[in-house]
């Protein structure tokens, strides 16, 4: 499932990427996750160590999804009642 990710970033490497995309024929995102894969890779190989093996469960909650997003629907409706006012 694909995620939204929201950053900034400087302009010259939005144009690297754009550049990148265009002359790879690959979309902008198949460009950052094949940069991502590639520093992975790079970093396991310089230290010796699984990136993903040490964050694998990192986002993992005690509570269920559905309680997860019961929270958080909650949490959302009451910012935008306080805004509301």
């Amino acid at each position: 499932m694909d995620k939204v990710l929201s950053a900034r970033v400087d302009e010259s490497t939005l144009h690297r990427i754009g550049n990148l995309s265009r002359q790879l024929g690959l979309t902008k995102k198949a460009v950052i996750e094949n940069a991502i894969q590639l520093y992975t890779e790079k970093l396991e190989k310089e230290t010796s160590t699984d990136i993903l093996e040490q964050t694998l469960g990192a986002w993992s909650r005690t509570e269920s999804p559905e309680k997860t997003v019961e929270k958080s629907r909650h949490a959302f409706r009451d910012a935008m009642q306080r805004h509301q006012k």
